[in-house]
């Protein structure tokens, strides 16, 4: 394989790092834009509420997010030879960036306060069904890269459900516009734990890849 090639396959790899910390960003820039956002008492989906003055802002952001995590997704595809469940989670990660990219931007939540009604309904269902991928990509993932790997993974699955259940409470109250203290702090845990967990895998597949070109 040529060395510009191989440059272009681990810059692909690295969009799994990228897409993270470029997530982060928006999150930061978006809920600075918004003129008494509270970080600690508010979700990151209000940021792209139906009506909130950071939506088209933090929308345009998202759209290279889940780009680079369907590039990310190719070439896992592209790299991941004969192991079948590399497949799978190359196959699991680009329908996750698609997904968001369609279902997310189309159905966000409308603002706190409003009843959220279909659009939020399917805003919910959107969310459980991306849940449900990043579960069983993680699975793949962990049956497949080793056990350090599988290891980092499992904590990961169990932060994500201790973290998700605690903010899934705050659904009720904020549709309410009721106060909910720490519901921002609590959502940004369960986000991150897995935005970090895609820029470990790729670098988990990146060191892998160079160790298996290094001269014996």
């Amino acid at each position: 394989m040529s060395l510009g090639v191989t440059m272009v396959r681990r810059s692909l790899l690295l969009c799994g790092v990228l897409s993270p910390l470029l997530y982060a960003v928006a999150d930061a820039l978006a809920g600075l834009r918004w003129e008494g956002y509270s970080f600690r008492d508010q979700t990151i989906s209000e940021l792209a509420a139906i009506g909130a003055p950071s939506r088209l802002f933090f929308s345009m952001f998202l759209i290279p997010v889940h780009l680079l995590l369907v590039a990310f997704g190719v070439e896992v595809w592209r790299s991941a030879g004969g192991t079948r469940a590399l497949r799978v989670v190359a196959g699991l990660l680009i329908g996750f960036g698609v997904l968001a990219l369609t279902v997310g931007q189309l159905a966000p939540m409308r603002e706190r306060g409003t009843e959220q009604g279909l659009i939020g309904a399917v805003h919910l269902v959107e969310a459980a069904v991306a849940v449900f991928m990043l579960m069983a990509m993680m699975g793949f993932a962990a049956a497949a890269l080793g056990s350090r790997f599988r290891f980092y993974t499992i904590a990961t699955i169990a932060l994500m459900l201790a973290f998700g259940a605690w903010s899934a409470s705050a659904a009720p109250p904020i549709e309410a516009g009721l106060p909910t203290p720490w519901i921002g702090v609590k959502e940004r845990l369960f986000w991150y734990v897995y935005q970090l967990w895609f820029a470990v895998l790729a670098l988990t597949l990146l060191r892998q890849r160079t160790g298996e070109r290094e001269p014996r």
